[in-house]
């Protein structure tokens, strides 16, 4: 009876996964996507507006970014120990939606302290930029890496991870559609009022990746693969085994580079436009 269990588990993992599957997998990075895709085109512009120079500024963003660095590195190690892949991600949104709000919600230790020093602005900005990206890898690592998973099935891991993307754009649009109904709606000239323009960006956004989130813990079961590891005992691979794969390094390079352009891209054009039309 039980390796008759087992074949038919096995069996319906290598089957390709139907269509509400797919869909509530790939809206699942929807709150990462669009927050992401609002940090990489307004942080800098936002944080300029208010009064931050531009060094101050970028010591911000790379504060986000260094978090991010090392959140991926000790998430991923984490996640793979222990799985518990949707109590990762959870988590990690609820980091992502509280922080963000923050990030361009003001700042919050000026208020509390009754101070707006630079120092103190760029401080407060600073933690709450790697607390958000902290949030963000761990929500990013657990799940991408339940392809793998959630099924066998090769073209279903093709599919799923295509629905992702496809839902990548889908939120970069979103963020750009709610920008241009906040921007001519709210008004703006002080630098209060700039805040309250980018809060409103920022709020709508959460409450948009939130809802699909939502959607993504009621619809998206707990990969049964992970838990099958534990129990039939598998070996893991150690993390130095990749180091020696050429193909690692290659599609890392290729994947750093992409990114590197695709970011730099965002960051670079909004403020040359926005310093164009000025």
């Amino acid at each position: 009876m039980t390796m008759i269990n087992h074949s038919e588990d096995d069996e319906s993992l290598t089957k390709p996964l139907g269509r509400c599957s797919v869909f509530y997998y790939g809206i699942g990075h929807m709150l990462n996507d669009i927050t992401s895709a609002c940090w990489f085109t307004y942080l800098l512009v936002f944080l300029t507006d208010i009064g931050l120079s531009p060094s101050d500024a970028a010591v911000v963003m790379l504060s986000g970014q260094v978090a991010d660095g090392l959140t991926t590195i000790f998430a991923g190690e984490l996640i793979d120990r222990f799985g518990h892949f949707k109590v990762w991600h959870i988590a990690g949104s609820l980091l992502v939606a509280v922080s963000f709000s923050s990030v361009f919600g003001g700042c919050l230790p000026c208020k509390l302290i009754g101070s707006d020093s630079a120092m103190l602005q760029t401080i407060g900005y600073s933690v709450f930029a790697a607390i958000f990206n902290v949030g963000w890898a761990a929500t990013q690592v657990s799940h991408m890496s339940m392809v793998n998973c959630i099924t066998l099935n090769s073209t279903s891991r093709v599919v799923l991870a295509s629905c992702r993307n496809a839902f990548t754009m889908v939120a970069n649009l979103s963020l750009y559609a709610v920008a241009f109904v906040v921007f001519n709606n709210v008004g703006a000239g002080t630098p209060a009022a700039v805040e309250n323009q980018y809060r409103w960006i920022a709020y709508i956004s959460i409450f948009i990746g939130s809802c699909f989130v939502v959607v993504f813990a009621i619809g998206t079961r707990e990969p049964r693969l992970k838990l099958e590891a534990h129990v039939k005992g598998y070996v893991r691979i150690s993390w130095m085994y990749w180091f020696k794969k050429i193909l690692y390094h290659q599609v890392a390079l290729v994947y750093v580079l992409t990114r590197l352009v695709t970011n730099v891209s965002q960051v670079s054009i909004v403020s040359f436009e926005f310093s164009s039309f000025q």
